[in-house]
């Protein structure tokens, strides 16, 4: 069966999260219906990783087979075309064919998500879904110095949720920056797999260095202390963004390179 790589862009504001579930509305489960009305039989998605409700991509990789062979250009315009009548807030902004030995998941080398945080006084309108908002002026430079304590393996026990299915807490964390432009801070972290609500843990346990509660030093005691109890609060999913996946083969921006 020919497999195809899709990458894709999503509000995720109406979705329950990436995860096809009972209880509403999937990302996931929206792709795999526009996929059958493509091809009139039913379809698997699978994608490089879950998001929770309310969490936005900007690129999201997913693979799904087919019954048959069909021109990438096909498979992404049609798919966009079911989905566009459905009156979903996803679009495919790319498709490719690839090897059946290509896996979303489990090929991936690193996974890159960006948390947006709008540090001002007045309240959101435009972004009232796509960032959280913060009226207390917050330090992003000592943000970013407190979360150079979190760089580099570790248990991070203290910032997953209690309900995390992953085997280990132990994770190699191979960025996370904070930068601040205007009013908009931006949080950028990179690992090959991250913790469920791992980010969001980060974003608002530095949110409190931010506003000056914490230090740098009371993060790295909460990162060894290895207890969920020792975080900050969880930061609200609207501000998080699937950036995007690195796979063998390709450069930072995902042409194709050396490997």
């Amino acid at each position: 069966m020919p497999r195809y790589r899709l990458t894709l862009e999503y509000d995720g504001t109406p979705y329950v999260g990436w995860q096809r579930q009972d209880n509403g509305l999937s990302v996931q489960g929206a792709v795999e219906a526009a996929g059958e009305k493509l091809c009139g039989h039913a379809v698997s998605v699978r994608g490089s990783g879950r998001t929770d409700a309310g969490v936005h991509a900007f690129g999201q990789v997913a693979h799904i087979d087919f019954d048959r062979q069909w021109p990438v250009d096909t498979v992404r315009d049609a798919l966009n075309a079911h989905l566009g009548k459905a009156g979903e807030r996803i679009v495919i902004l790319d498709a490719a064919e690839v090897d059946a030995s290509f896996d979303a998941r489990f090929s991936a080398l690193r996974r890159h998500y960006l948390y947006r945080i709008v540090n001002r006084r007045t309240p959101l309108a435009l972004e009232r879904h796509r960032a959280l908002w913060v009226p207390k002026p917050l330090d992003a430079d000592a943000m970013h110095d407190a979360a150079q304590a979190l760089v580099g393996r570790h248990d991070f026990t203290t910032f997953r949720s209690a309900h995390c299915q992953a085997k280990s807490p132990v994770r190699t964390l191979d960025r996370l920056d904070v930068q601040r432009s205007g009013d908009l801070i931006e949080i950028r972290a990179t690992a090959q797999s991250f913790l469920h609500h791992q980010i969001r843990s980060f974003a608002g346990t530095l949110r409190l260095v931010g506003e000056g509660g914490w230090t740098a030093g009371d993060v790295a005691a909460a990162l060894a202390a290895a207890d969920r109890a020792a975080c900050g609060p969880v930061a609200a999913p609207q501000g998080l963004y699937f950036v995007r996946v690195d796979y063998p083969g390709e450069t930072e921006d995902g042409a194709e390179g050396e490997p």
